[in-house]
C-alpha cells in the first residue's frame, strides 16, 4: 500500500491535519491529488488512504506546512508538525520558509496498559517535547535543498538531482533526520520535509543602477548539537560542538557567487562542569586521545571543504591559554599544505573596542583566502571559478569573538566579487556606500545573534561592532546583561533544555531509571535553600549596582571600576552559595548513547 508514494517526488507544501478520536489523518490541500496519511493514534503505525473515513463525531481540522517526523518514548509516539510559517526570503531562486510554530501531537493510548511506573517516565520525557516546540531557527524548503551550500548544489549529478530532497541532503545539517526515520522506512517521500536549524537573511541594495542581492545562511550541525555550557569540544569521532557552516552568497545580474566559512568548538575532548560559577574551570579529558581526534576532524573538513585554514582567537593566557596551547601541540600532526593553523590571541590585540585591529589577522590569511576563492557563477548557471578550501575559525563558545572576524573576512570576500563583476573599482569598498554597508553589517549581527540564540539563549556579546561599525555604551550594557542571562540558563534551564535536544536527534533512548529519587529530595541544609531565586537574585543585585554605575559614569574610569567590582562581587556569592550548597538541575536521565 505505501508503495503508491513513490510515483511522486514533490513534497506537498499545504495539508489538512484531521483529528479523529483514534487516528490522525494528513490530507494534502496543495492540488496534487495524494493518498492521505493516516497514523494511529494507540502506537504511531501508518498506512495510505485514498478517501477520509466516516465518522460519528466532529474531527478537529486545521492547516499544517509539514511533518517533521515521528519520535518514539518509552510507550508512545509522538507526531511532529509545522503549523504555522514565515517565507523569509529565497535561496538561489526557490522560496525559503522558517517555521514559526511546531506541534506535537501524541500516539499515546496504548499507555493505558501500562505501569504506573512507565506513565511517570512517559510523562516526565513528553514535558521534554514541550521545550522542542520552543526549538528557534528552523528553515525549510518545499523545492531546493537547503542543506547543500550553492557549490555542492551545483556539483549534484542529473541523477542525484532527481531523488526526494531528503536523498540528496548533507546529514550533518538535517535537523530531523532521526525524526524523519519512520516515514522513510514506510517510503513517504512526498512527506518527508528536511528541516535545517540554523539562520537565514538577506538583503537587497542598489548600487548605482545596478541592484545587489546578498543571502546569509547558517547550518548547524547534528552531531554534536547542543548548549553552551552541556556541549564542549569534540567526540571521540572529531564532531565537535556549535559547528555551523555560513554561507555568503550574493547575486547580481544573473552572476552568483558564494563563499563558505566554519566554526566549531576546539577539536580536543573538552568540557566545562557546570557549577554556579561564573566560567567554570576547563577540563581536558584523555589527552592522550587529542592528536587522533584532531586528525579525525581535520580529514572530515578536508574530504567536503578541501584545504582547511584554522584560525584560533582563544586567550593566550589561564585556561583558555592552556587549552591553545593543547591545540596547537595536536595540530603539528595534521599541519600540512592543505591544513594551516594559526593563532590570533584576540583579546590581547584588539581589546574590546579596536577591532579594526582584525586587519592584523586579515593580512596573514589573505593569501590563503585568494588562492581558494570562492564559487562564481555566470548567467547560465556555468561555473567560472570554485571555492576550494574553507577557513575554520574558533573562540571558547564560537559566537562572539567568532562572529565578528568571519563578518570581517565576508566583507573582504564580497569586495573581491563585487570587483571582480566590475560593480566596484580597484579602491572602492563596501564602506563607500553607506545604505549599502549598514544593510551588510545588519545581516551579520543578525547571523551572530540567530546561532548565539541557539547555542547560548542569549544574542551574541560585541554585537554593536559587527551592526554599527563601532563598540557602543549601550552594546556593554547589553553584553553585560547577556552574560548574567547567559549564567542563569547554563545553571538553571540549559540541563533540561539538551536532554530535549539528545531526544530529538537521536542521541539516547529512553528507559526507565531505577533511581527515582530526584536531586532535590537527597540534600539538605543550605542545599535546600541554594536554589534558583536566591541565585538569581545575587546576580540581578550585582548587574543592577553594575548598570548604576554605568550610566551615571558612562565612560568615566572609576565608575567601570566600580561597576566591574560589584559584577565581580554578585559572581563571588554566587561561588560562596556554590561551595556551601551544590545546585544540580533536575534533569531526566537518559541512557543508551545511539
Amino acid at each position: 500500500m505505501m508503495e503508491r508514494a513513490d510515483s511522486s517526488k514533490k513534497l506537498y507544501s499545504r495539508l489538512r491535519l484531521w483529528e479523529f478520536p483514534d487516528q490522525y489523518i494528513v490530507e494534502p490541500t496543495d492540488g496534487s491529488c495524494g493518498s492521505s496519511l493516516v497514523i494511529s493514534r494507540k502506537d504511531g503505525s501508518m498506512s495510505l488512504i485514498d478517501e477520509l473515513p466516516e465518522s460519528s463525531s466532529v474531527p478537529k481540522v486545521r492547516p499544517i506546512f509539514g511533518v517533521v517526523g515521528m519520535l518514539k518514548l518509552l510507550a508512545g509516539s509522538y507526531l511532529i508538525v509545522i503549523t504555522e510559517r514565515e517565507c523569509v526570503g529565497s535561496y538561489l531562486g526557490h522560496p525559503i520558509f522558517k517555521v514559526s510554530s511546531l506541534k506535537i501531537f501524541p500516539c499515546n493510548h496504548s499507555l493505558e496498559n501500562s505501569t504506573a511506573e512507565q506513565k511517570k517516565m512517559e510523562t516526565e520525557f513528553s514535558g521534554l517535547l514541550n521545550i522542542a516546540e520552543k526549538t528557534s531557527g528552523l528553515y525549510f524548503s518545499y523545492e531546493t535543498n537547503l542543506t547543500l551550500s550553492a557549490q555542492r548544489l551545483n556539483d549534484l549529478g542529473d541523477e542525484s538531482k532527481l531523488l526526494p530532497l531528503w536523498r540528496q541532503a548533507e546529514p550533518r545539517f538535517l535537523w530531523n533526520n532521526y525524526m524523519l526515520e519512520v516515514l522513510i522506512d514506510n517510503k513517504l517521500d512526498p512527506y518527508i520535509l528536511p528541516v535545517v536549524q540554523g539562520s537565514f537573511n538577506n538583503f537587497q541594495a542598489a548600487i548605482g543602477k545596478d541592484v545587489i542581492d546578498v543571502t546569509l545562511v547558517a547550518r548547524r550541525c547534528t552531531r554534536r548539537n547542543g548548549t553552551r555550557m552541556w556541549r564542549r569540544g569534540a567526540d571521540s569521532d572529531g564532531y565537535v560542538a556549535n559547528f555551523v557552516e555560513s554561507e555568503q552568497i550574493m547575486q547580481f545580474n544573473g552572476f552568483t557567487a558564494s563563499f563558505v566559512q566554519v566554526r566549531g568548538s576546539i577539536p580536543l575532548l573538552w568540557e566545562q562542569i557546570v557549577d554556579l560559577t561564573y566560567k567554570p574551570k576547563f577540563q581536558i579529558v584523555k589527552l592522550e586521545e587529542a592528536p587522533r581526534v584532531v586528525e579525525r576532524h581535520f580529514l572530515d573538513l578536508r574530504k567536503k571543504y578541501g584545504a582547511v585554514f584554522a584560525v584560533d582567537l582563544v586567550n593566550k593566557h589561564g585556561g583558555e591559554g592552556r587549552l591553545s596551547e593543547k591545540y596547537a601541540g595536536a595540530m603539528q600532526h595534521v599541519v600540512s599544505d592543505d591544513v594551516r593553523y594559526l593563532h590570533f590571541d584576540f583579546h590581547h590585540i584588539c581589546g574590546h573596542v579596536h577591532f579594526e585591529r582584525l586587519s592584523i589577522l586579515y593580512e596573514q590569511i589573505s593569501d590563503f583566502i585568494e588562492r581558494n576563492g570562492y564559487l562564481l557563477l555566470n548567467e547560465k548557471g556555468e561555473k567560472m571559478k570554485e571555492q576550494l578550501g574553507v577557513l575554520r575559525t574558533n573562540c571558547i563558545d564560537c559566537l562572539d569573538r567568532t562572529n565578528v572576524t568571519q563578518s570581517m573576512i565576508g566583507r573582504k570576500m564580497l569586495e573581491f566579487q563585487l570587483r571582480r563583476l566590475g560593480v566596484f573599482g580597484a579602491e572602492e569598498t563596501i564602506s563607500s556606500h553607506p545604505k549599502f554597508d549598514d544593510s551588510f553589517k545588519v545581516l551579520w549581527a543578525n547571523h551572530g545573534d540567530d546561532i548565539s540564540l541557539q547555542y547560548s539563549g542569549t544574542g551574541a556579546l560585541k554585537g554593536d561592532f559587527v551592526r554599527y561599525g563601532q563598540r557602543t555604551i549601550q552594546g556593554i550594557l547589553k553584553d553585560g546583561w547577556n552574560a548574567l542571562a547567559r549564567y542563569y540558563l547554563n545553571n538553571f534551564c540549559d540541563g533540561t533544555k539538551q536532554d530535549a535536544i539528545d531526544l530529538l536527534q537521536g542521541h539516547y533512548i529512553v528507559s526507565v531509571s531505577r533511581d527515582m529519587t530526584t536531586p532535590s529530595q537527597k540534600g539538605g541544609g543550605l542545599e535546600a535553600v541554594a536554589s534558583f531565586p536566591l541565585a538569581l537574585s545575587l546576580v540581578l543585585t550585582g548587574f543592577f549596582f553594575a548598570t548604576m554605575s554605568l550610566r551615571q559614569g558612562q565612560y568615566d574610569l572609576r565608575h567601570f571600576f566600580f561597576s566591574f567590582m560589584w559584577a565581580g562581587l554578585s559572581v563571588a556569592l554566587a561561588a560562596f552559595v556554590r561551595a556551601n550548597g551544590r545546585i544540580f538541575c533536575n534533569r531526566p536521565r537518559l541512557h543508551k548513547p545511539r
